[in-house]
């Protein structure tokens, strides 16, 4: 007994953070288990929260679970490099957080914190919540992890608007310290404040922000990724040297082309175009030629084995 108190007391404190458990949330239900999905769920259960996990088929469920198997593998690796079998009770224990289902219901059923990560369209989402809203608790916190389309017109399918905001991670969740968490006009002090307060517990650094399009990082983001593809396609400067100007220049670890391959340039070109389809007025959301005739040709980045750049080599 003694020895397993001494063993759960280092395992805490090696890897939970400072803060504690939100008090308002117990059980957090993360709807798609793709990679964010999948990333949000981990770094959940090993905050030490009930996780649901839900996924239309057993198929995307396992392989999520295999995802998070390895990247918990890699990450005690470092950890208990000397302690191997702290190792395996820590993985054993979060892994056992988190249930996996194929039905919506019962995730909702009993869930705090709803996460929804599924795919970027807005029907799919307002049919989710649609859903949601009929058969959550009314107390039940809803969250998107959407990185471009609105928060208030997402939660435009429930009735609960004042338990509704937006909480994107960056992929790969585990290892990105970031959390934006996105208040609408119509989010309640105190919904803000307990997702505010879920961020902290699961160790991410939150930063606030209004339903504005991208929220902080992809408004800043996206347009100077598009600025230096209209200096490419102007022929001001290669692509290459863009690139390299903004690694050794501004002191960024990847220039815009290496990172546009890296999110997908299908990604890019899906954020953008939802933008240029609400604000047509704003110039600053405009396409770009040359990004729409990659992804024509399946050229998405480092998914498809070649962007802007070959990794095929």
């Amino acid at each position: 007994m003694a020895t397993n108190l001494v063993i759960n007391n280092i395992i805490k404190r090696s890897f939970s953070s400072s803060n504690v458990l939100s008090k308002h949330i117990n059980s957090v239900t993360v709807i798609g288990s793709g990679l964010m999905g999948s990333g949000i769920a981990q770094v959940t259960a090993e905050a030490g929260y009930s996780v649901y996990l839900v996924d239309q088929n057993d198929s995307a469920l396992n392989k999520a679970m295999k995802i998070i198997e390895t990247s918990l593998t890699r990450s005690t690796k470092k950890k208990f490099n000397q302690e191997p079998d702290h190792a395996v009770r820590y993985i054993k224990d979060t892994m056992d957080r988190i249930v996996t289902s194929t039905q919506v219901d019962s995730g909702a059923e009993k869930a705090d914190l709803i996460i929804e990560a599924i795919v970027e369209n807005i029907q799919a989402k307002h049919d989710l919540f649609s859903k949601l809203d009929k058969i959550s608790p009314k107390n039940t916190i809803f969250a998107s992890n959407t990185s471009s389309l609105p928060i208030s017109e997402i939660a435009q399918a429930v009735s609960r608007k004042d338990k509704f905001g937006g909480l994107h991670f960056f992929n790969p969740v585990p290892m990105m310290k970031l959390l934006e968490v996105i208040k609408t006009h119509e989010t309640s002090d105190a919904t803000f404040r307990t997702l505010l307060e879920y961020g902290l517990s699961i160790g991410k650094t939150t930063v606030e922000c209004k339903d504005t399009p991208g929220f902080i990082v992809n408004r800043l983001l996206v347009p100077y990724m598009f600025e230096a593809v209209k200096m490419f396609e102007r022929g001001d400067a290669s692509f290459q040297d863009i690139d390299t100007a903004m690694k050794l220049g501004a002191g960024y670890p990847m220039g815009p082309f290496e990172l546009m391959d890296y999110v997908g340039l299908d990604t890019t070109k899906f954020i953008v175009d939802g933008w240029k389809k609400r604000y047509p007025d704003d110039p600053t959301f405009q396409s770009s030629v040359i990004i729409d005739q990659l992804v024509a040709e399946g050229r998405l980045g480092r998914k498809s084995g070649e962007g802007f750049y070959n990794y095929k080599k």
